[in-house]
This record gives C-alpha cells, structure tokens and sequence, in this order.
C-alpha cells in the first residue's frame, strides 16, 4: 500500500481521469475527498467504486473558479480525514473551439479560470495544510504543441500550468514535489465532446502504439508521481500520448 495513511484531494473526480485517479489512490491505501461541480450523480458512483476496493471517500461540490468554495472543500478534507498529502489537479476543460477571430474575451477569461486559476487557489488553499507531500497537475499535450484548431485558449492555459508546475517545484522543495502529467489522446467525454471521430481513428493508425490512452494509463501515471516511488522527481512534466510527440 503505497500511500497508507494518506489523504488525497481530486479535483473533477466524478469521471475519466478523476475518477480512474480517485480508484487508483484509494487501492493503494489514501483517502479521497473527491471535488465535482454539476455531476452529484457521477461523483457517488465515484466513491463507490471508492468503497469497493476497501477505501474511504467522500464527494464534496464546489466551483473551483471560487475561493470560498475552494477553501469548503480544503477545509471539509481536513475535517473529516486530518490533512492533506496529495493534491490532483485535474479539473479542467476546452468549452469550446474558437479561433482567435471568433473569441471574446469572456471565452479567455473562462478557459484561463477552468484550467489556470483553478489550480492556483487549489494549491494555495491546500498549503496550509500540507508540510511534506505532492502536487500533481493534470496539463496536456496542447501545452506541448499548440493543440488542435480552435484551441489556442486551452492549449495556453495548460501550457501555463507545466510553467507554474516548474515554478512551484523550486518554491515548494525539498518537502512539497510538484509533477504534471501532459496526456494526448485518452478515451474521455473531453474528446468525446470535442474530437471528430475521425481524428481519434487517425490518431490510431498513426501513433506507435495503436490505441488511444486508457484513463487507468493516465491514473497509473499520476499514482507514480503522487507516491515515494517517483521521490527524485520534481518540476516535470511527463508526456503520455501513445509516441505521438516526443519532448
């Protein structure tokens, strides 16, 4: 049991990667305070599943564009579990395609807070709280290469993320480690919602391994860096899209 005993806060846990992510921490021995924001529904099942690999959970709603919200969930984590070891951010989102020439500035501003200043009062809320422990961002491979049309926005906040990811990495050591994970192409409502299915066959027939990205790849990932297996790793930013982009 690689995190007995300690505690985890998910960020957008209520399905794909959050819930993977959820599952996975708690079989290996942490509990889960598990954030969502409209999904009661798929937050429960969350902790269900939670609960039947013999961990403890518990599913609290907040919108992390929101301070008080996000110091509820903090604050309720500490209440009911003692404190706070791990950190996931994965909350986040495209909301839509728009190019430059289609997007006001409220579409700016609303990708930036999803996915950026999300992250920022998550972490400070949970630095209170935390001496020793580790962060674990969810950026993506849009950061790496620009993403895909219409994503100039999101492909910029997530950029802004591997950079805070770094930043925090030399402000938060020797006892806080800070890594991100940068997932291409995973099976989730993201792409289901916002990927042509005919751009998901093509990544199949290009990419070196074949397939699209489980969310249990994803999970497997984030335990790595959330766990003492990963203790020299800090400020990085690990690619995980199948060989389809080299850094």
């Amino acid at each position: 049991m690689k995190l007995a005993g300690k505690t985890a806060i998910v960020t957008g846990g209520g399905r794909d990667i959050g819930r993977a992510v959820a599952v996975k921490l708690a079989s290996e021995g942490a509990n889960v305070a598990i954030n969502y924001f409209a999904s009661s529904k798929g937050a429960e099942e969350t902790v269900a599943q939670v609960e039947a690999v013999g961990g403890k959970a518990i599913a609290i709603q907040g919108d992390l564009n929101e301070a008080t919200d996000v110091d509820a969930l903090v604050t309720k984590t500490v209440e009911t579990f003692g404190g706070v070891d791990i950190l996931v951010n994965n909350a986040g989102g495209l909301i839509a395609r728009k190019t430059i020439a289609e997007m006001d500035v409220d579409h700016w501003n609303a990708v930036m807070s999803l996915n950026l200043t999300s992250t920022f009062l998550m972490t400070k809320a949970c630095l209170a709280h935390m001496s020793q422990g580790a962060i674990v961002n969810l950026a993506s491979q849009a950061g790496r290469d620009g993403g895909g049309p219409g994503a100039v926005a999101y492909a910029t906040s997530k950029g802004a993320v591997m950079t805070m990811t770094r930043g925090l990495a030399k402000e938060l050591g020797p006892d806080i480690r800070v890594n991100a994970l940068c997932p291409g192409m995973i099976d989730t409502d993201f792409h289901n919602i916002h990927t042509p299915d005919a751009g998901r066959r093509g990544f199949e027939a290009n990419a070196p391994l074949k397939r699209q990205g489980h969310v249990d790849d994803a999970a497997n990932l984030v335990l790595f860096l959330a766990c003492d297996d990963s203790a020299f790793l800090t400020g990085t930013n690990i690619d995980i899209n199948g060989g389809m982009l080299f850094s």
